[in-house]
C-alpha cells in the first residue's frame, strides 16, 4: 500500500502513523462546459492524533477533499484511507458502518435534534448503534465542553457556542478514530470561536484525538498543528505550527 510522502515535514513517512489517506485522488463534477475538477491528482496523509486545518480560496476543493477523506463523497479515481481500511471501493452499507464507528463529524450548522436534551443529542449516535458510553469517559467529555449545568436543555434553550459544545461533545463520545470539522466555528461570535477551538486542540493535546478542519478563519487555523493549502483542486503548500502571519501571508499569495 502507498502512503503519501509529500508535505510531511517533521518525520519521514514510515515515523508516522495515518488516521486518514488521500491518494492521487481525483474528483470531477459536471461535463463538457460545466466540468470542474474540484480534486486534481491529491495525494495527503492526516496524521493520528494532530490537528490538520485545510484552507484555501473559494472553489480550492477543500470541502470536497474533506467530504472524500470522510468517506460522504467518492472520488472519480484513487484510494482513499481510513485507518487501515481502503474505503474507496466499500459498499455503501460497509461504508455506513466504518462511518458510524471510526469517524465522527462536527458541522456549521451543529445537526442537533430539537426535540432532544443537550445529553440525549450527544449520545444519539451511540443510541443508534445499540451502544452505550463509557460513563467516565462521557463525564470528562462533559467536563471538558463545560456542559454539565446545560446537559437538560435543549438546542432552542443554549447559545449557539452552547449548541457547537454540544456538537463536538457528541463527536467526542464516541470516541472515533478521526473527526472532520467543515468550518464548525462559522456561524460563531469570535468568544464562543475561540473556545471551541480551544476544546478542540485541548482534545487534541490531551486524548489524542484526530481532528481534520475546513476553515477559512487564519485566526482558527492556527489552533491546527499543520496548516494544508489548496487551489484549484490541488495541494499548494503546507505548513506546520502556523502563526497567524503565515498563514494570511500564504492566503495572500493563492488569492492574489
Amino acid at each position: 500500500m502507498s502512503t503519501p510522502s509529500e508535505f510531511t515535514q517533521s518525520a519521514p513517512p514510515t515515523a508516522l502513523k495515518w488516521a486518514a489517506q488521500v491518494i492521487d485522488t481525483y474528483r470531477i463534477f459536471g461535463h463538457d462546459d460545466t466540468r470542474v475538477i474540484a480534486l486534481d491528482g491529491v495525494t495527503v496523509g492526516f496524521e493520528a492524533g494532530k490537528f490538520t486545518a485545510i484552507m484555501g480560496p473559494s472553489g480550492s476543493g477543500k470541502t470536497t477533499l474533506m467530504q472524500v477523506a470522510a468517506g460522504l463523497d467518492r472520488p472519480d479515481q484513487g484510494q482513499v484511507i481510513i485507518g487501515d481500511v481502503e474505503i474507496s471501493t466499500l459498499s455503501e452499507k460497509r461504508l455506513t458502518l466504518l462511518r458510524r464507528e471510526q469517524v465522527g463529524f462536527i458541522f456549521q450548522q451543529f445537526n442537533l435534534l430539537p426535540t432532544l436534551t443537550a445529553k440525549e443529542n450527544i449520545t444519539f449516535p451511540l443510541d443508534l448503534s445499540g451502544s452505550k458510553p463509557d460513563p467516565e469517559w462521557m463525564q470528562r467529555v462533559i467536563d471538558t465542553v463545560g456542559l454539565s449545568d446545560r446537559l437538560g436543555h435543549r438546542p432552542s434553550e443554549l447559545s449557539g457556542g452552547q449548541q457547537q459544545r454540544v456538537a463536538v461533545a457528541r463527536a467526542l463520545v464516541e470516541r472515533p478514530d478521526i473527526i472532520f470539522a467543515d468550518e464548525p466555528t462559522g456561524n460563531l461570535d469570535s468568544r464562543s470561536s475561540a473556545e471551541i477551538l480551544g476544546f478542540m486542540a485541548q482534545a487534541v493535546a490531551e486524548f489524542g484525538q484526530t481532528v481534520v478542519m475546513v476553515t477559512h478563519d487564519p485566526g482558527a487555523a492556527t489552533y491546527a498543528d499543520r496548516v494544508v493549502f489548496l487551489a484549484d483542486g490541488q495541494i499548494v503548500d503546507d505548513i506546520v505550527n502556523p502563526t497567524r502571519d503565515q498563514v494570511l501571508s500564504h492566503m495572500g499569495t493563492l488569492q492574489g
